[in-house]
């Protein structure tokens, strides 16, 4: 997973020019005819959001805006990709998304072997069907 970092002006809702959704927009069709790019979005500032906090059985709902950018998501890929060496090299020809300076983080998901001898067969049985009802939703 690509994750793109928010800055000041994503979370005040500055849109990208022009120039700049073009240049994703080819990037973006780089990605997929490379067949690496599995999905991909923008997000809305975090003002339109909100959190829910865990503790225990206790939940607490925080509205945004979250006044902290440093840890926010502005926007997201999800890739398939052989390696994290495969996703850093695509990500150095990504534009920058940013007006100033960007960043962005690359973080593999998880497969169902990762979680070892904790994943039983029937687990992995439920997990097999909601993906494949979630493909079924797609069609």
């Amino acid at each position: 997973m690509i994750l793109i970092k928010a800055d000041k002006n994503s979370e005040a809702g500055v849109m990208p020019d022009t120039e700049l959704l073009m240049a994703m927009g080819n990037f973006n069709e780089e990605l997929m005819k490379a067949g690496v790019l599995l999905a991909g979005e923008g997000l809305h500032p975090s003002a339109k959001g909100a959190r829910v906090t865990f503790s225990g059985k206790d939940r607490s709902v925080t509205l945004g805006p979250f006044s902290d950018t440093k840890g926010l998501i502005a926007g997201f890929w999800i890739w398939k990709v052989a390696s994290l060496d495969e996703a850093i090299e695509w990500v150095k020809r990504c534009p920058n998304p940013m007006i100033g300076e960007s960043e962005i983080e690359i973080r593999p998901v998880f497969e169902m072997e990762d979680f070892g001898t904790e994943m039983t067969p029937e687990l992995r049985a439920q997990e097999d069907r909601l993906r494949e009802q979630t493909e079924a939703k797609k069609s």
